[in-house]
């Protein structure tokens, strides 16, 4: 990139002012209206009596004093608008104008030009205010432009300088990349020796690293920035590969850490990047920010100090999955987590009961889909607590409900990983007793991979739930591998199709002949089975064909909120 293209670069950050420019053509029609009253107040300088114009007849003083008036106006217009280059023109035409005013008054002896003698000079001294007040709003503008574009402490460029610097850079095909700083451990740093000795080590190394990245101007390719706290943002230019790339970030990282000393103590720094590349990575300079700081955030998670590393779309599900583990902890902390319930019927549309499903909202009042929180609280291990709250908080409900119907059942999902939790049953029993439900009404959904990968520790978990009273189903039946011997031993209640094979029976005979299977099977075995995702008649119409007992799907029910399921009852 050439030096003229750093000096728009420049330029850009100067101008984010409060500067509200007139177009070219205001200032010309300004001239020529103030030329023009100009010219009539020559005119009437020049006449005797009265003068007769667009039908009116006036004094020629009073003729004189209203085009002075409007010549003056023009002049205060523009020193207001266009300030110095208003400034100057308007103190050309006042001085045109004095010479006349004078000779009338002090030549000629002309009295009726005294009043416009003294409004030219009075003109003139307000003119000079103006312009006066002009330049001290331009130095508070630029105090305020400085404030707005620079960190207060460091004086280095700030986000909204960065994002003024990209807009300029976006403009030109060259490519340049993104790289977030953040330096490793600095709130230690604050914590025992106190901030005022954090600002100074902030401080130095803004100073080292201005000093490598000095001026737009000055033909480097480098622009630094501090974004926030101890994170920085720096954007190279320039560099032929991804080497020479490192290479610039090296110079920054080498800087870094050297020794650096304050009030006699010595401090050794070292810091993550990561970077994301214009246009390769993304066009937008929103996005370009957010990839530059997923990156980041993964090189600290893989504690790559030092290391360079590039954001990929890979890294961006990280960071989703990290945001989504955080959400749900702050959900379980304020006890946020909550359920819908889809209702499941028998073919003859009788309520049978209802499922219950975890629901989690956004602040921003949206739900979060359960494809996206679910594997994420299962990969963590917060499956457990938000298995736990549902099956709490439903069975509350299940304790009103049964109150208006005393035959439904409330269905539950746990996870594998919470079923071989010593505690699990203990967990159910004491929901149980608070809620003072009866055990009967209550069915825990277990997928199918329990039976083929935990069987033996599994039947343990069933048989104690059976004892209860409780009822098992074997959720997503037919997406596992387990074997009919594993089935039968298995001491369930109810066999749940998965929605894969619902949605391709219609377009694939094959599908359509394995539901039937898992159909005849349940009931050789003695169990319900119930098919889940039904959505149109025609998969009802099979499945009612084939003796399916009961279906759950939106066909004949969405998951909603609880009040709304309680009007089903």
């Amino acid at each position: 990139m050439t030096k003229k293209n750093n000096r728009n670069i420049d330029r850009t950050l100067r101008d984010l002012s409060l500067k509200n420019e007139a177009p070219k053509s205001a200032f010309i029609a300004l001239v020529v209206l103030y030329a023009v009253a100009y010219f009539f107040v020559v005119q009437a300088s020049r006449s005797q009596g009265e003068i007769t114009l667009f039908g009116s007849t006036l004094p020629q003083s009073s003729f004189t004093g209203v085009f002075s008036s409007l010549a003056n106006i023009c002049i205060i217009c523009l020193v207001i608008i266009y300030r110095l280059p208003g400034f100057v023109v308007s103190l050309i035409a006042l001085l045109i104008q004095f010479p006349m005013l004078y000779v009338n008054v002090f030549v000629r002896h002309n009295v009726n030009s005294l009043p416009g003698f003294f409004s030219n000079i009075l003109t003139i001294v307000s003119v000079v205010i103006i312009f006066v007040n002009n330049r001290r709003i331009q130095e508070f503008q630029k105090r305020f432009r400085d404030a707005a574009i620079t960190d207060r402490l460091t004086k280095l460029p700030n986000r909204f300088a960065c994002s003024a610097v990209m807009e300029e850079l976006v403009k030109h095909p060259a490519k340049f990349a993104v790289v977030s700083i953040d330096l490793n451990d600095f709130k230690s740093i604050n914590d025992t020796m106190g901030h005022d000795t954090g600002d100074k080590v902030l401080l130095e190394v803004a100073r080292r690293w201005k000093r490598v990245a000095d001026s737009w101007a000055s033909g480097t390719n480098d622009f630094i920035a501090r974004l926030t706290g101890d994170e920085f943002l720096l954007i190279v230019r320039g560099y032929e590969d991804t080497e020479e790339l490192r290479n610039s970030v090296n110079t920054y990282r080498s800087e870094l850490e050297k020794k650096i000393t304050i009030d006699d103590c010595d401090f050794y720094l070292t810091a993550c990047y990561g970077y994301t590349e214009y246009p390769t990575d993304s066009i937008s300079i929103d996005t370009l920010f957010v990839y530059a700081d997923a990156a980041l955030h993964e090189a600290k998670r893989r504690d790559k100090t030092n290391e360079l590393l590039k954001y990929s779309p890979e890294i961006m599900n990280i960071e989703r999955s990290l945001e989504i583990e955080r959400k749900i902890r702050a959900a379980l902390e304020k006890d946020d987590i909550s359920f819908h319930l889809q209702p499941q019927y028998d073919m003859n549309h009788k309520l049978r009961g209802f499922e219950a499903l975890a629901r989690m909202q956004d602040p921003d009042g949206s739900y979060i889909s359960p494809a996206d929180f679910i594997p994420v609280a299962e990969k963590t291990g917060l499956i457990d607590r938000i298995d736990l709250r549902v099956c709490d908080k439903a069975a509350g409900f299940l304790q009103e409900a049964l109150r208006k119907n005393d035959g439904i059942i409330l269905s539950v999902n746990v996870s594998v990983r919470h079923l071989m939790k010593n505690s699990f049953v203990d967990e159910i029993r004491k929901v149980i007793s608070d809620h003072q439900i009866d055990p009967a009404h209550l069915e825990i959904e277990i997928t199918e991979s329990v039976m083929i990968d935990s069987a033996e520790k599994a039947l343990k978990r069933i048989d104690e739930l059976k004892a209860m009273g409780i009822k098992v189903a074997i959720d997503d039946f037919g997406t596992g591998y387990s074997s009919l011997s594993y089935l039968s031993n298995f001491p369930s209640d109810l066999l749940k199709i998965d929605k894969s094979f619902i949605d391709n029976m219609n377009s694939n005979d094959s599908s359509r002949q394995y539901v039937a299977m898992i159909i005849s099977i349940g009931h050789i075995l003695n169990l319900h089975v119930i098919s889940e995702g039904v959505e149109t008649q025609e998969q009802l119409d099979v499945l009612q064909e084939n003796g399916c007992d009961y279906i759950q799907g939106y066909i004949w029910g969405r998951p909603m909120h609880p009040e709304d399921a309680a009007k089903l009852l």
